[in-house]
């Protein structure tokens, strides 16, 4: 990892010393430039809506020296890291040195077009590996990246002249008290996780306060039995130095016992509350008169914070005997705000400095007013040099890498029967791609977490196998028990099997569908999961999407038609989650030839340079399949949204617009309504999300002059008088349909579920909660009564 050469000892000293010396020029500009883009956004930037801009100074000083020794020496350019959100302006500040950032972008910090507040990877113009905002799920990411970058290794993807590299993660220590961490930790052990770095900024404080003692401890513990290696960094250099000395051995005891919330006290206090504090808790013990007297008050107080976090030769020693492919937890001991004038007060989390802190700060650094934006200002070295330097990083070497280039989808068959659910027609679809192989199967990756038999996708997973680095055999095979699931771990295995944990499924998903930039190869990433547990999981798929990520997701089975499982697998929401999400694109079809359009289409706008991740909201009910063949105009309506199941008559009272496995109560009721009120229409709306955002994209470009624009909806509504009313039915929260009313105001009666459901089989949860065709009939009277 080092960029030193091999010399004689006299030579690689003078070498590393130079070094040091860089780099602690490089820790104080960096720390400069992370305070003053802060205190420039909030106290000299003009403000037009006399709100506070925000930013974290002291989160960002106490991972300074820890950054910088990444960024500036032990970075390659193959390695990608998670950023702790709170040190965006650090981030930005390291770039900003390495001609990677603008000086316009870092004085518009939290402002639009400029840095973003949270390293964004889809918002930042530099660039960023892993977004990071919601703590923990950045850091678990990493964890993630590592296992998919294995299974392209394994199966021999990596393109010439691309290196595999080590995912880093920058944390705070609260980020701990996350859950998914530990989720994410008991994953990568059961896939012989490696290449994997978290870098803890161990600063014992959170936002609201201080954690609990000894936790330091209970990590390394924990991490070591799951095979991860624990460096601890807890003293710097000089407290290191003072073991030897007077006193030394006790003192650092003391340290070792003094609990969180008085060792950050003290710091903030500063020397003479550390000089006061030792005389009375080591008083009797021998040398430390000696100790205190060798030391002024500024020298103890920085004694005392000399922490293995904030010490660069320490740092760099972890970091250069951790350079092989096992899984490393450095605990970095540190200060918050360390060398601010906030050092350790438990609340300057989202303090900051005054001018006159920043402006006493920018004269100690030897910055001329005027300056601060200069880029070498608190070196104190020749620019010449400090440049040279720079450009020679092993960071600096990283340039941009083409992405892959999409696939060709090929089309997808429709699965045969008469009757059939969509969740059985996914199942037949995935494992005949399974089957057939080709360039897109080859391509596909599955993942599950625990319900990949439920979801039936155990057809594609008995064909192609679960990934293992390693090969190991289904034992129930060997031992002649027979089992329909023939799973076998193999280095070429196409299938993540995950434990039983929603925020691990979206973030194998979100790494997966980053293969394509990350590691230059193209993967197709499938997940399946119950369709009401997308919410046990729905930050970290906020998360994968706002990534960029692409994927599809297969939810089943959803809503009150999973009848007799009960409220708590019976999803409601989860429509106005897949219409609100940006970058997802939420599908609900009733029917097998439906689903392969839209898988097929799927494919494809995984792909696509504006396209994104696709959500599949399927169910269990079989139902009649109509007896057909789809024509490309077919298909094209499909993936827009909706199509007319029965095209309504001229001047007609009624349509009933339908969504998903609630077909046969539409059809029927529109049958029985019809005797009295001929030619009622019968929509089917495969995708809500599509449907509305195509109506928005036509309104916005109306109103920015395009006066032509039409949407799909309006032209299928545009069928309707204005005053026909629409009854819309789906098993899931009515507001999801109901918005229909307003393309051209026409009334409407939305149908939908709005409370937990409850254990019954179909024909009694419809009737309870209104989907039987009887409420649909029901709500067509009204809603025509109303004309």
């Amino acid at each position: 990892m080092s960029a030193l050469p091999v010399l004689e000892d006299g030579q690689q000293k003078a070498g590393w010393a130079e070094r040091l010396e860089m780099l602690r020029a490089l820790e104080r500009q960096v720390l400069w430039l992370s305070t003053w883009a802060v205190h420039h956004a909030n106290a000299i930037r003009p403000k037009r809506d006399g709100l506070k801009v925000g930013g974290h100074q002291s989160s960002s000083a106490s991972i300074v020296s820890l950054m910088t020794a990444l960024y500036f020496h032990a970075l390659r350019p193959e390695d990608r890291v998670a950023v702790k959100p709170h040190a965006s302006p650090v981030f930005h500040a390291i770039h900003y040195l390495l001609g990677r950032q603008s000086l316009d972008q870092l004085i518009n910090f939290r402002a639009v077009g400029g840095a973003q507040s949270y390293p964004s990877r889809t918002k930042d113009a530099v660039e960023v590996d892993f977004s990071t905002g919601s703590v923990g799920l950045g850091v678990a990411a990493t964890l993630f990246a590592s296992l998919a970058q294995d299974m392209v290794l394994a199966r021999d993807l990596l393109p010439a002249g691309r290196r595999p590299g080590r995912m880093v993660a920058l944390m705070g220590d609260a980020e701990f008290d996350e859950g998914n961490i530990f989720e994410a930790v008991l994953e990568g052990w059961k896939h012989d996780l490696r290449n994997c770095w978290w870098i803890v900024d161990y600063n014992r404080q959170s936002l609201d306060g201080v954690i609990s003692d000894q936790l330091a401890p209970k990590l390394r513990r924990l991490f070591e039995s799951f095979g991860w290696r624990t460096k601890t960094l807890k003293y710097g250099r000089r407290l290191e130095a003072s073991r030897e000395g007077p006193a030394g051995e006790a003192l650092l005891n003391w340290i070792d016992a003094c609990p969180n919330q008085l060792y950050s006290a003290l710091c903030f206090k500063g020397g003479a509350a550390w000089r006061e504090r030792l005389k009375i808790d080591l008083s009797g013990t021998a040398g430390i008169g000696e100790l205190l007297d060798a030391h002024d008050d500024e020298a103890l107080g920085e004694l005392m914070g000399n922490l293995g976090g904030h010490d660069l030769d320490t740092i760099l020693d972890a970091f250069e005997k951790a350079d092989d492919e096992q899984p490393t937890l450095f605990l970095a001991y540190t200060v918050k705000g360390y060398r601010l004038p906030l050092a350790g007060h438990k609340d300057n989390h989202a303090g900051q400095l005054t001018a006159a802190q920043v402006a006493t700060f920018r004269d100690s650094l030897g910055i001329a007013e005027g300056q601060e934006w200069e880029p070498f200002a608190a070196t104190r070295l020749p620019e010449p040099r400090v440049r040279a330097f720079l450009s020679s990083v092993p960071f600096a070497g990283r340039k941009p890498q083409p992405v892959a280039p999409a696939m060709p989808v090929k089309l997808i068959a429709v699965p045969e029967g008469t009757e059939m659910s969509t969740q059985e027609a996914f199942g037949k679809i995935m494992t005949a791609l399974g089957r057939g192989g080709g360039e897109l199967a080859e391509r596909i990756v599955t993942t599950s977490p625990d319900v990949t038999v439920s979801t039936n996708l155990s057809g594609w997973v008995n064909r192609r196998g679960l990934f293992s680095r390693f090969k190991s055999a289904d034992v129930f095979q060997a031992e002649k028990v027979p089992s329909t699931q023939k799973w076998q771990g193999q280095p070429d295995g196409r299938h993540f099997e995950l434990g039983i944990a929603e925020n691990n499924l979206f973030l194998m998903l979100s790494q997966l569908g980053l293969a394509h930039d990350f590691f230059g190869t193209r993967l197709l990433p499938v997940g399946t999961v119950y369709d009401p547990f997308i919410n046990r999981g729905l930050d970290a798929l906020i998360y994968a999407c706002y990534q960029g990520s692409r994927f599809m997701l297969a939810a089943t089975p959803s809503g009150i038609t999973l009848a007799p499982e009960g409220g708590a697998h019976q999803s409601i929401n989860t429509p106005l989650i897949g219409m609100a999400q940006d970058g997802l694109a939420y599908f609900e079809p009733a029917f097998a030839d439906e689903l392969a359009a839209i898988m097929e289409w799927g494919f494809s706008h995984m792909q696509a340079e504006d396209g994104g991740s696709v959500y599949l909201r399927l169910s269990t009910r079989p139902l009649e399949q109509p007896q057909r063949t789809l024509r490309e105009e077919d298909k094209a309506a499909i993936v827009t949204g909706a199509y007319w199941l029965r095209r309504p008559d001229p001047g007609t009272k009624l349509a009933i617009a339908y969504c998903g496995a609630v077909a046969p109560e539409a059809i029927e009721a529109a049958s029985a309504f019809g005797e009295r009120a001929p030619g009622i229409g019968v929509l089917a709306i495969t995708s809500p999300d599509r449907l509305y955002a195509g109506w928005q994209g036509a309104c916005e470009r109306r109103r920015n002059g395009e006066g032509e624009a039409r949407s799909h909806v309006e032209t299928l509504l545009g069928l309707l008088p204005r005053d026909a009313g629409i009854v819309t039915v789906q098993d899931g929260y009515p507001a999801g349909l109901a918005w229909l009313g307003s393309v051209q105001r026409n009334p409407v009666h939305a149908l939908g579920v709005t409370c937990f459901g409850q254990s019954g089989d179909l024909t009694d949860l419809y009737r309870e909660y209104g989907l039987d065709a009887e409420a649909v009939w029901s709500a067509a009277r009204e809603v025509v009564g109303r004309r």
